[in-house]
Order: structure tokens, then sequence, then C-alpha cells
């Protein structure tokens, strides 16, 4: 099969979906890759390393016409008219984005959106929300590092002791837990919250004092076990418990990394402005959930600026959308063995067909639209 690997056009998007390590794989399997000349160059791969494994150097309309086209990122709407009519597509596609997968689906495309995986044991060679969201937390706590006036771990000198930053990280999941084993590293004293139980052992594990909520009612309880991995809404009554608790440790923290999403919904607000004035001049927050709030600017604090770097009541806030992107090179490269390891699912044994199994779980989570008929709901 003919597979195409466009450069990505999205505003600040550096990851490719194909490496020369997926590549030669690949190729091996019998299919041959065309890659747009220059579409690894970001993410450390160059034209020369794609065609010393037998890649095609082509241009967006040669890789945009092939028969299987991989991407990160769903195709802009200039792209869409290059694409086959019956072409398969895999990526991230937004499946949350009716609009976006429409377009899809007009195209005729049979797309593949990997985000909808379940978080199934068998899935998890596939989880690109894992993979980018693991950089993503190491990333955090790095640029945290930067804006920082202070040094993270506690150094005792000649002249005086410096104390360890206090770090704070909101929401547990794959991002934060990889904050919380960074700023650990670096020699931080952090503190974790999350509205899982089940997250406590994990966070002590890595050396973190979990901030406990007690639960009241058996609604708390059942909200807080959450489904298929991922958080659930609460009550409100929890949540003004949690935010009060939570309050008292942003106004003595240093830093304050939030990472809390759930997919389909705004992200919800855990760092409000009063708390935001209540911080040292100084700190920092970054936010992961940046430009996913109600408003489609700010995140888990409704002072952040989506994709800016801001001081508001001398704290600096970091809105960054897409910190896998930052870090480019292995971003791709945990990505494209994601996309290789799903690949495996749809296509056939000798290399010449897209099979489309739905008796697979994976397969038909993922699959978003096929036949001009759009699947998801």
């Amino acid at each position: 099969m003919l597979i195409g690997v466009p450069a990505e056009t999205s505003a600040g998007e550096t990851r490719v979906a194909v490496t020369p390590e997926t590549a030669k794989k690949l190729i091996a399997q019998g299919h041959r890759i065309r890659l747009q000349s220059g579409a690894g160059v970001a993410a450390s791969a160059t034209d020369a390393a794609y065609a010393a494994v037998g890649v095609e150097i082509s241009d967006a309309a040669g890789a945009l016409g092939a028969e299987l086209v991989l991407k990160v990122r769903s195709p802009s709407a200039e792209e869409l008219p290059l694409m086959q009519s019956g072409a398969a597509l895999v990526g991230m596609l937004d499946p949350f984005h009716k609009p976006g997968l429409q377009a899809l689906t007009d195209a005729k495309l049979t797309a593949f959106a990997l985000e909808a995986a379940p978080r199934t044991t068998r899935a998890q060679s596939m989880d690109v929300l894992s993979s980018q969201a693991n950089i993503a937390g190491y990333k955090a706590v790095m640029m945290a590092v930067d804006q920082y006036q202070r040094l993270f771990p506690m150094l005792m000198t000649a002249a005086g002791t410096i104390k360890a930053a206090r770090v704070v990280i909101l929401g547990v999941g794959v991002a934060g837990l990889q904050a919380i084993a960074t700023a650990k590293r670096l020699g931080a004293v952090i503190e974790a919250s999350d509205v899982r139980p089940s997250v406590k052992e994990q966070v002590e594990s890595l050396g973190a004092k979990f901030i406990d909520v007690p639960y009241e009612t058996a609604e708390e309880k059942e909200a807080a076990e959450g489904v298929g991995g991922y958080a659930r809404p609460m009550p409100q009554s929890w949540l003004d418990r949690q935010k009060a608790e939570v309050a008292k440790r942003v106004a003595q923290a240093d830093v304050v990394i939030s990472t809390a999403l759930i997919p389909g919904r705004a992200a919800p607000t855990l760092i409000t402005a009063e708390m935001v004035q209540s911080m040292k001049p100084g700190s920092v927050i970054v936010d992961l959930a940046a430009g996913r709030g109600a408003d489609g600017v700010g995140g888990n604090c409704p002072l952040t600026e989506a994709g800016q770097t801001v001081v508001k009541h001398g704290v600096t806030l970091i809105g960054e959308t897409n910190l896998p992107a930052r870090v480019a090179a292995d971003s791709s490269a945990l990505y494209a063995r994601n996309v290789l390891d799903f690949l495996k699912l749809v296509l056939s044994k000798d290399a010449s067909a897209l099979t489309v199994d739905l008796e697979d779980d994976i397969v038909k989570a993922c699959l978003m639209c096929r036949d001009g008929q759009l699947l998801r709901n």
C-alpha cells in the first residue's frame, strides 16, 4: 500500500507521524512510503535519513494523494482537496470536533482518530493521549524552571540556605504523574490533587504528598472513581471543599502545574483569579488546559491566555497549548510507534489493502467516518 506522510500545517506543530525508524519497519512489511520534503526536519529527521531507509521524497500533493495518509493533526481545508476520495486517514483528528469530522466525511475518507482508542491494556501501545501527555508533563516542569527566578532544590551554602521550591500539581493523570516525577528529580517539595482516590498511592510512590479531600456521600465517591480511566465531573459539594483545600496550598506554592481535562467538556476551573492574587510574587503557573476553558482562551485558570506567557498579579502564567511540539523529536518517536501499532489492526498482512474489522473494539472506537457516513454521534 502507498502511505503518504505530509508535513503538518497547523500553527506551531513540529511533530511528524512517521520517523525513519517506523518507516523502515513499514517498508519491510511491503508498503511504499511517500514523504513530503521537510516533513520531519523540525523533529530532527532529515529527508536524507528517510531516503536512507527507502522513503520516497515528494511534495504535498504526492504525500496527500496516497491511499493511506498518516498525520499528527487533522488535514486543513486546503489539504483535503488533495486527498483521494475513499482514502484512509490516521491521526489525532479531535473526535469531539463535529465540524472537523463532517469535513472528513464530506471528503469521503475512512478516518481513524487515535485519541478515541479505549483506555484498555490491549490499546496501551497505541495510546497517543498517554504518550504525548507524558512528554507534556515533563516539559511543563522544564518551562516552569525556566520562568521561576529561584532554584528548585534546597541548597546549603556559606552564604546561607536556599529553600526547595514548593510545587503543586493539579490533576494526576499521565501528565501530572510525569510532572511529579520530573519536579522530584529536580529537588522540589511536591503536593498533588486529583478527584480520583485511586491515584493517591501513585502520587505518594513518586515522593509527593496527596491533597486528600474526604468524600461525604456515595454520589461523591462514585463520581471520583471515573470511567474508562478518565475523570468525571464531581458534585459541587465536594468541589467546594476541594477548592478550599487547594486554595491553601496554592497560596504557599512557588509553582503550580494544572493538567485537568475532561474529554468533550470545557476544562474545569481549578485556579481562580483570587488564588492567583494570593500567590507570592515571582510564582509560576503552567496551565496545560490552556485554550480549553469555557471561554476557549483560559484553561484551569481563567487568567491564562492560550498560546501566551503573561504576568498577572506578579505571577507568571504559561499558556502553551501544544507542549509535546516543544519536544518534537521524542514526541514524534513515541507518536510514530503508536501509529505503527494501530496500523497492525487495519492493514492486511500482505500490505495490499485496508481492513476495517468492526468487531475489534479499538478499530470501532477510532473509526470516525467511512463511505461518506459520519459514525461519531
